[in-house]
């Protein structure tokens, strides 16, 4: 009856039927491991949560804040990029809040893309890369995730092929859901592209503190004159465990951060502010928690991709995110992910994410999430080799 104008351009969602399936199962009684949702299950800081109680008593909290942020969240971001990168911020030009990462991305998308515009996403993604070019009526050009160097090449090969030539490069490392890392060399790179061509580099930086290893995800804004061409998505979701908080922030290119101000200044009045100033105790005090919460990252990891390796289920052991992604094991290669993904949850009742959901690259991969306790995850290990007889 009606002609959606943006929505109708958008596919079914990938994974309806794996949770349509997840949800059944669980109605009838059968205790589902899930390790499909990348959701965290560590509860998020102490200092963040007693902030919050103390704010939000205070009435004059209670009132509209500021869409861009209240100064001292924006100050506290700047102090964890100098204390972390090493990286130098403006918190008054150089930096926005924005309720969630995911909102910040999609919204700046609007402030930079418009019908006949092209962007380069990498693919597989993290479906709101693809999607939030496509919702603002670009055009999207799909670059296919590889080795550091090969992507590189991809992106720089794509940017040249295209017409009508690209206005924005999305990258996102570690990378949702391969769990690929780049070096800062990389980024040296880009920005050198970036700046030739007068393209904006948008970096989603959604995994920065979760590396594994001794490796420590480096940050786009490392690089000499990133900033003149580039802004960084930065969320306190992963590392700091505060994923229904909602906080997020760009930071970089500040005439891209003004942009981004202005739209948001019709769109929203901010993230209400008890969450923010709890936000900013957590940015400020909670490094020794991120660390901690690498090392439990870590161990899951380990867990996983040892126990799964023991089965004969071999896969590469990433050096960051919450992830693993790993190729369906030989002997159900005649099943697509999403057979293979509904398989395992009817048979080992453990739920994973089907690598197609990330886009058509994604085919033949699944997608594990690290969000469970270590002895959980040890016992879907378990149903998983009861499951699959066949490796």
């Amino acid at each position: 009856m009606f002609d959606f104008r943006r929505i109708g351009s958008l596919p079914p969602y990938a994974f309806a039927e794996v949770n349509r399936r997840k949800v059944a199962a669980r109605l009838a009684g059968v205790d589902v491991i899930d390790l499909g949702f990348g959701n965290p299950d560590i509860p998020s800081p102490d200092i963040a949560v007693d902030a919050l109680i103390d704010a939000a008593r205070q009435p004059a909290n209670h009132r509209y804040s500021a869409s861009r942020g209240i100064d001292d969240l924006r100050e506290a971001l700047a102090g964890r990029y100098r204390r972390r990168f090493g990286v130098e911020l403006d918190p008054e030009t150089e930096v926005i809040s924005t309720i969630g990462s995911k909102e910040g991305l999609s919204h700046l998308m609007w402030a930079l893309l418009q019908p006949g515009d092209a962007a380069i996403v990498p693919d597989p993604s993290y479906p709101i890369h693809i999607y939030a070019p496509v919702i603002a009526g670009a055009e999207v050009r799909t670059a296919p995730i590889g080795s550091e160097a090969d992507y590189f090449d991809v992106v720089h090969r794509m940017f040249h092929d295209s017409w009508p030539r690209p206005r924005v490069i999305i990258v996102s490392f570690p990378h949702n859901p391969t769990a690929a890392t780049v070096d800062l060399g990389f980024f040296e790179r880009l920005v050198d592209l970036a700046r030739e061509n007068e393209v904006v580099l948008v970096h989603d930086f959604a995994y920065a503190d979760i590396g594994f290893d001794g490796y420590r995800p480096p940050s786009l804004l490392e690089v000499p004159g990133a900033k003149e061409v580039a802004v960084e998505i930065y969320s306190l979701t992963k590392g700091h465990s505060m994923a229904g908080w909602r906080v997020g922030f760009m930071a970089g290119n500040r005439d891209v951060v003004a942009a981004l101000a202005k739209l948001k200044s019709y769109l929203d009045y901010g993230t209400f502010q008890p969450i923010q100033i709890a936000a900013a105790a957590a940015l400020n005090e909670g490094d020794d928690f991120v660390d901690n919460v690498n090392v439990v990252y870590q161990d899951r990891r380990d867990i996983l991709v040892d126990g799964l390796a023991d089965l004969g289920w071999k896969m590469d052991r990433p050096r960051g995110t919450m992830f693993v992604w790993a190729p369906i094991p030989g002997p159900y290669e005649d099943l697509d992910s999403a057979e293979f993904s509904i398989h395992l949850l009817e048979a080992a009742g453990v739920a994973i994410s089907p690598g197609v959901g990330f886009g058509p690259s994604g085919e033949g991969f699944v997608r594990f999430a690290l969000v469970e306790e270590g002895l959980r995850i040890e016992e879907a290990v378990g149903r998983i080799g009861h499951a699959l007889d066949r490796l």
